[in-house]
C-alpha cells in the first residue's frame, strides 16, 4: 500500500499507467502491475502459495549469472534448490493481446503544466523490425532542460523544443512485450503549449517516412550502439541482460551480434517501418493536469498523415 502511494505522487508512472489501460482494453496490459486497493489488501496467504505452484515451474524460469563464477558449481547450485520444481506443466499461451486507439484525460487546473503521452501501435521484443524502432527512438530523441548541450542537438525535434522552449522535458520511448509494443513521446509542458508541442511530435513521426536523412540515421546507430554498450556495465547489469534475454528470445544476442543487426538497419528500412507503424495510424493519448488546451482527438489523429499533391 505504501508502494502504490509512492507510485501514485510520481505523475511519469500514473500517465503510463493510463496510456496503458486505454492502449490495451480489456486485456492483462491493460491493467496496473500493483493492481487495485481491494485486491492488495485481499491477498492471503495461500493465495501467494497458489500463485508460486501455477507460475514458479522450470518452462517458466531463467537461472543468470555474471562475473567471477563457476558454471558447474551455478549449474550444481540451481540442481540443488530448483531441480525440484515442476517441469512438465503446459506454457500458459493467451490470445493476441488487442491495440485500440484511444484518449484518457484527467484534467486538474490545480497542476502547473501538463503531462501527456502520445504512442502508437509498435512491435514485440523478437520482430524483426525492433531494432529498427529503437534506431527511430533514438532519431526522435530525448530532452529536458537540464541537458548540457542546450539546444545543439542532433535530434530535430528536441532543437525545435529547445529553440522554442515548447516543454519542460521530451522523451521518447519504445516499451516491447511479447506479442505487440509502444511506440510514442512523453512530454511535461506549460498548459499554454500543449497544441504546439504534439503538433511537433506527429509532424515528426510522420517526417521520418518521407525524408530521414543518411547522416540522421548513421548518427542514431552510433549513438544506439553506445547507449547499448553503457548498459551493460557491470556484473548485475549483464546478468538481468542473459535472463531477460534468455525470456524473450529463447538465447542471448551478444553485443556483437546486435551490432551487426544494427549495422544493417538502412534509410529505406526507417522510412519503411515509419510509414507502416506512425503514418495514418489511430493514435493512444494519455493525459493529466492542465488540459484546458488539448487538442481534439480527430485533430491529432489527422496529424499522423501528411498530404502533399
Amino acid at each position: 500500500m505504501r508502494e502504490m502511494e509512492e507510485v501514485n505522487k510520481d505523475t511519469s508512472e500514473v500517465i503510463f499507467d493510463h496510456l496503458h489501460a486505454a492502449a490495451y482494453q480489456g486485456t492483462p496490459l491493460g491493467r496496473t502491475i500493483l493492481g487495485p486497493e481491494e485486491n492488495i489488501k485481499s491477498i492471503s496467504r495461500d493465495n501467494l502459495i497458489q500463485y508460486i505452484q501455477a507460475n514458479y515451474h522450470t518452462p517458466r524460469m531463467v537461472i543468470a549469472a555474471s562475473g567471477g563464477i563457476k558454471h558447474d558449481e551455478v549449474v550444481s547450485l540451481a540442481d540443488k534448490y530448483f531441480g525440484n520444481f515442476p517441469s512438465n506443466l503446459d506454457i500458459f499461451t493467451r490470445p493476441p493481446t488487442a491495440y485500440t486507439g484511444s484518449q484518457v484525460l484527467v484534467r486538474d487546473d490545480s497542476m502547473t503544466d501538463a503531462h501527456i503521452a502520445v504512442a502508437v501501435q509498435g512491435v514485440s521484443w523478437s520482430h524483426p523490425d525492433y531494432y529498427t524502432f529503437m534506431v527511430l527512438q533514438t532519431i526522435v530523441g530525448s530532452w529536458d532542460r537540464t541537458i548540457g548541450g542546450g539546444k545543439n542537438l542532433s535530434s530535430r525535434l528536441c532543437e525545435n523544443v529547445a529553440t522554442n522552449k515548447l516543454a519542460n522535458s521530451l522523451t521518447s520511448f519504445n516499451t516491447c512485450y511479447s506479442d505487440t509494443g509502444l511506440f510514442g513521446a512523453y512530454v511535461s509542458c506549460d498548459a499554454d503549449k500543449i497544441d504546439e508541442i504534439l503538433y511537433e511530435v506527429f509532424h515528426e513521426w510522420v517526417r521520418l517516412g518521407r525524408d530521414v536523412t543518411e547522416g540522421e540515421v548513421d548518427r542514431a546507430k552510433t549513438k544506439l550502439k553506445a547507449s547499448i554498450l553503457m548498459q551493460l556495465d557491470g556484473t548485475t547489469a549483464v546478468a538481468e541482460d542473459i535472463g531477460r534475454q534468455l525470456l524473450t528470445h529463447g538465447r542471448r544476442l551478444s553485443p556483437a551480434e546486435i551490432f551487426l543487426r544494427i549495422n544493417a538497419i538502412t534509410v529505406q528500412d526507417v522510412m519503411r517501418v515509419a510509414r507502416d507503424y506512425l503514418e495514418d495510424v489511430d493514435p493512444v493519448v494519455a493525459g493529466v493536469g492542465a488540459l484546458e488546451n488539448m487538442p481534439d482527438y480527430n485533430t491529432m489523429r489527422g496529424w499522423t498523415y501528411w498530404s502533399r499533391l
